[in-house]
């Protein structure tokens, strides 16, 4: 087998869905804290101290079962579609146009999110969920209440979230790996050049999607039967009203706190997976 063959589309979507599996294990307890604090606008060190009370430390997992759904679903698309659908664009060469890369995640991001839609929409409430409903109940409630669409709420944030966040996380990565390779010396394979460009796109993907991610977790989070918001402007002005403009931000260092293990445990991986099956690297 060759140690440069481009892998295919299938195989490259397997290659994401078993990298992002892998780190949504050690991003998922940043991701319930970012969440909850979304939600409730309390304070980072008040809202890890409520899980830690009403739950324990395992309750920091909470909502782990959908996670896995949703990477193997939602991720194994926007990250492992990548490679293949920016090959077809004709934008793998290190000198491709900037806007090709970012055109290919948000492409592979947006379809991601819509096929994943409903394990994002049990995944946060399960994880906001402070009472002892099992999560087949909530399932079982959200359906009960609105049907088949209630596992599409928020689906057209979500894109527009999915489709910023990708396109800034993979052509971020994939520009940076071409300068710090350019820089350094390192080559395109080598772990160190992985690690930079990782937590680089990581600050960057906070920057870009928090308002989104803001306003998403917000839709997801209504009562099943009650509807809060309608839609993804009513939220936004009803959200800035509230708290103003920087509220978007709000919960920006878990965010990043996220992200940036996230991206580089998710690219890193990958990147690993792919030396493995001697396939070539993003």
């Amino acid at each position: 087998m060759s140690a440069t063959r481009k892998p295919s589309l299938i195989e490259s979507m397997a290659c994401g869905g078993t990298a992002a599996a892998f780190a949504v294990n050690f991003t998922h307890p940043i991701e319930l804290v970012k969440t909850r604090l979304q939600a409730s606008g309390g304070s980072i060190g008040g809202t890890i101290s409520t899980v830690m009370k009403n739950g324990g430390v395992l309750s920091f997992w909470k909502g782990l079962p959908f996670a896995y759904g949703r990477e193997l679903s939602y991720t194994s698309v926007k990250l492992g579609a990548y490679t293949p659908v920016r090959n077809a664009m004709g934008a793998g060469s290190a000198d491709a146009p900037f806007y090709l890369k970012f055109l290919a995640g948000a492409l592979t991001g947006g379809v991601g999110s819509v096929i994943g839609n409903p394990f994002d929409v049990c995944k946060t409430m399960a994880q906001t969920s402070t009472g002892g409903a099992s999560l087949g109940a909530l399932v079982g409630n959200l359906y009960r209440d609105q049907g088949i669409g209630g596992f599409y709420r928020g689906v057209e944030v979500n894109v527009m979230r999915a489709c910023i966040l990708n396109a800034t996380k993979m052509g971020v990565y994939d520009m940076t790996k071409g300068i710090v390779t350019e820089k350094t010396g390192w080559s395109r394979k080598d772990a160190r050049t992985s690690f930079a460009s990782a937590f680089v796109a990581g600050f960057f993907m906070t920057v870009t999607v928090a308002p989104a991610d803001m306003i998403r977790t917000k839709l997801m989070n209504q009562p099943t039967d009650a509807k809060l918001y309608d839609g993804f402007v009513d939220c936004a002005k009803k959200t800035i009203q509230e708290g103003g403009v920087t509220s978007l931000w709000r919960g920006f260092i878990p965010i990043w706190a996220r992200f940036a293990p996230q991206a580089t445990l998710q690219l890193m991986t990958i990147e690993i997976i792919y030396k493995k099956m001697g396939f070539a690297g993003i």
